[in-house]
C-alpha cells in the first residue's frame, strides 16, 4: 500500500502548484460543458473507459489490451469532433457571466415556481395556450438556440405576455434555467410515441417529447380546454389546479422526491 504521508512529505511547492492547476483545468472543462449534453456522454465514455482498463488489467488479456489502448488514442482524436456543437455553445456560454451562475437555492426555486402557477392559473382561466421548461440537469442549449434570449427574471407578467395571443413568441415555448427565463419562441422535439392518446395537440406532444429525450419539467396550458398539466420523464399528468400543480413542480425540484413521483399512479405513458 502507498503510504500517503510518505508522498505528502515528497511533495514541494511546485508539485503542490502544478497538482492546483492540472484540477483548475478538469474543473474549468467540466464549468464549460455544465448544461449541455455533453455532460451525460462524457460520463459514458469515462465509464465505458474505466470498465474496459480495470478488465485489461485484471485479467491480462494482451489482445484486448491492445485494443483498449487503440481505442483510447482513437478516442482523443475524436472527441473534438463528436463534441464539437456542445465545444462551441459552452464556450458562447463562458462569455456570459449569467449562465455561470449556479442553481438557484430552495427560496428562489420556490419564488420561481410560485411565478409559474399563477401564470398557468390565469392563461388556464382565460384559454390561452402555453408551455414553460424547467431545465435540470440535462441542458437545453439546443432548444434555446431556436427561440429569441430574454434572460429576464421570471415573473407571472412576463409569462403572460409572451403566450398572449398574436404576439410573436407565443407559439413556441419558454424556457427557465436556474432563477433566469433564457428565452421564449423556442422549438422543441415532438414525441414518437404510437400509443399516445389522439386528443393530445401539438403543445402536449411537444412537451412528452422534450421529457422523454431530457430531465426537463414541462407545464402544459391547453388552449382548447384551459386544462393545466405536467410532462416528465416521457410521462404527463393533466387537470392539475393552481395547488396541485405547485405541489408537483416543488416535488420534482427535489431529487428523492422526484423518484416517487414517478412511481405515483396518476403519471400516463
Amino acid at each position: 500500500m502507498l503510504d500517503l504521508g510518505w508522498i505528502l512529505s515528497r511533495l514541494n511547492s511546485s508539485d503542490v502548484l502544478d497538482i492546483l492547476l492540472v484540477t483548475l483545468v478538469f474543473y474549468a472543462l467540466l464549468r464549460l460543458i455544465h448544461g449541455t449534453q455533453a455532460v451525460q456522454l462524457v460520463r459514458g465514455i469515462l465509464i465505458f473507459m474505466l470498465l474496459a482498463i480495470s478488465i485489461a488489467n485484471i485479467l491480462q488479456l494482451t489482445a484486448f489490451t491492445w485494443l483498449v489502448r487503440g481505442a483510447t488514442s482513437a478516442l482523443l482524436v475524436a472527441i473534438p469532433v463528436i463534441f464539437q456543437p456542445e465545444i462551441r455553445r459552452a464556450l458562447e456560454r463562458l462569455g456570459r457571466t449569467s449562465t455561470i451562475l449556479g442553481r438557484p437555492g430552495e427560496e428562489e426555486a420556490s419564488q420561481v415556481i410560485d411565478e409559474i402557477c399563477a401564470a398557468a392559473e390565469y392563461l388556464s382561466q382565460h384559454r390561452l395556450g402555453a408551455l414553460i421548461v424547467l431545465e435540470h440537469e440535462t441542458g437545453l442549449q439546443e432548444f434555446i438556440d431556436t427561440g429569441i434570449i430574454l434572460d429576464s427574471r421570471v415573473t407571472r407578467d412576463i409569462l403572460i405576455a409572451i403566450f398572449y395571443p398574436y404576439t410573436a413568441l407565443h407559439d413556441g415555448a419558454a424556457i427557465i434555467r436556474g432563477n433566469r427565463l433564457v428565452a421564449a419562441g423556442c422549438v422543441l422535439p415532438l414525441t414518437e410515441n404510437p400509443s399516445l392518446d389522439r386528443r393530445f395537440g401539438t403543445r402536449h406532444r411537444a412537451a412528452i417529447g422534450l421529457s422523454e429525450q431530457t430531465d426537463a419539467i414541462v407545464v402544459v396550458v391547453s388552449e382548447e380546454s384551459g386544462t393545466i398539466s405536467v410532462a416528465h420523464d416521457g410521462r404527463i399528468v393533466q387537470r392539475l389546479d393552481r395547488t396541485r400543480l405547485r405541489n408537483i413542480l416543488r416535488a420534482l425540484h427535489r431529487p428523492l422526491l422526484r423518484r416517487e413521483l414517478r412511481r405515483h399512479w396518476f403519471w400516463q405513458r
